[in-house]
């Protein structure tokens, strides 16, 4: 089942005029369910839509990082589990192979007056999910340290593995890079992310065949694992927030990480001035000589759940508009790019929006993605640690996804 993402997210105009203000939330009764990722931005929604209780509604929420291995068995049961779904471009898609979410045009007629065009993701010309912010991993960088170097700024993976070995053999830092490696997900998104900057395909044009064994694949490779020589010895252990912790303490100097952890990165929290007053945020490094940022582009938003009540489907879709109401935005300013009326971006969108203007590419809404995510994050990490191949382990990625792509019948 192959959808048509209908999205026109624009990254480059995100300053709109500031809309009413809400006086409640105005819900009667039902019951708001609300399952997530966990981080700032979607904690923030999901505190403002819990604001929406009262005696007659109830609302709950579950925000964890294994929010993507629960959402689907979550939703299938009848009635779900949770009547909300905070999504990603990826995190969408099973949801709509399985048939797990429902239309929400009546809704945005009867309650959405705040929303804008862009906030509207419609496939086959059904509102199916609300944008709430745009996110993408993006470069930051230590300018004290790059300058105590001797160093201009990298704007490419391979400037940034040179600004590396000068650090490093300067005595400046011993470990002067890091990255989202772990196994997993995040290796997997670190591949995904590189590949988009080479330009190629992740699939033979209108098939499941998967097509990243050539030689944009092995340069991808080439690179994660010449980038380890300059991370600490437990590179394939660190994922986006742990990251951010090694940051904070002022122990890399490099690193691509997500907009979405930006202002808490560079807040007052948790590091220091001398810290935060140095931390650049800039566009994604291009790649092998590249043109474009090697980073996927993203939004971040939320579904419906299609076996809910009435009553709590639009409970939660009031809820829903009251945690991402323009007053959000104000209050929040560096939580997130918001993609919500009023937002003026402050500093901690600069990377996500210079990188959007760069041109990076949206990560695919391909129905078969999922599969090759899952297998590039398991057959990566062998390579990644010195015991295969480069070579040897693109086959067994293409291995891996073959098999799961024939039994999904994506593949003959």
């Amino acid at each position: 089942m192959k959808h048509v993402l209908s999205m026109a997210v624009s990254f480059g105009a995100l300053c709109i005029a500031t809309g009413a203000a809400y006086a409640d939330c105005g819900i009667e009764a039902g019951s708001v369910r609300i399952l997530s990722n966990d981080f700032e931005a979607l904690r923030i929604v999901a505190s403002e839509a819990e604001e929406c209780a009262s005696d007659t509604v109830t609302v709950t929420k579950n925000q964890t990082e294994e929010h993507k291995n629960l959402q689907v068995p979550a939703l299938t049961i009848d009635p779900a589990e949770y009547t909300i779904a905070m999504v990603a471009n990826n995190s969408l898609v099973p949801l709509l192979n399985d048939d797990l979410v429902q239309p929400m045009d009546d809704l945005v007629e009867k309650y959405g007056q705040d929303l804008l065009p862009n906030q509207l993701i419609r496939i086959d010309g059904k509102v199916m999910a609300i944008a709430f912010m745009a996110n993408a991993q993006h470069f930051f960088y230590r300018s004290d340290i790059l300058e105590e170097a001797g160093l201009e700024p990298p704007t490419s993976y391979e400037e940034i593995i040179e600004a590396a070995k000068v650090i490093q053999d300067q005595g400046l830092m011993e470990y002067p890079l890091i990255a989202s490696n772990k196994a997993g997900w995040d290796l997997a998104a670190e591949f995904v992310n590189m590949y988009l900057g080479t330009g190629g395909e992740f699939f033979a044009p209108g098939s499941a065949e998967i097509a990243i064994n050539n030689e944009d694949g092995l340069q991808v490779l080439a690179t994660m694992k010449e980038m380890t020589e300059y991370m600490d010895p437990d590179y394939m252990t660190y994922s986006a927030n742990e990251m951010k912790a090694d940051w904070e303490a002022g122990r890399v100097a490099m690193m691509t990480e997500w907009g979405s952890l930006a202002g808490a990165t560079i807040d007052d929290e948790g590091s220091t001035p001398e810290i935060t007053g140095a931390t650049v945020l800039t566009a994604a490094p291009t790649v092998g000589g590249g043109d474009i940022p090697a980073v996927a582009l993203w939004w971040d938003g939320f579904a419906l759940a299609k076996n809910i009540s009435d009553e709590d489907a639009e409970a939660s879709f009031q809820a829903m508009m009251h945690g991402i109401r323009p007053e959000v935005a104000e209050m929040y300013p560096e939580a997130a790019t918001w993609l919500i009326k009023g937002y003026e971006p402050g500093a901690g969108a600069v990377g996500v929006v210079a990188t959007a203007n760069a041109g990076a590419r949206p990560y695919p809404m391909s129905p078969y993605i999922g599969l090759l995510h899952t297998a590039l994050g398991s057959e990566l990490a062998e390579f990644m640690q010195g015991n295969e191949s480069a070579e040897d382990a693109l086959a067994d990625v293409e291995a891996a996804y073959t098999a799961a792509a024939t039994e999904a019948g994506f593949l003959n």
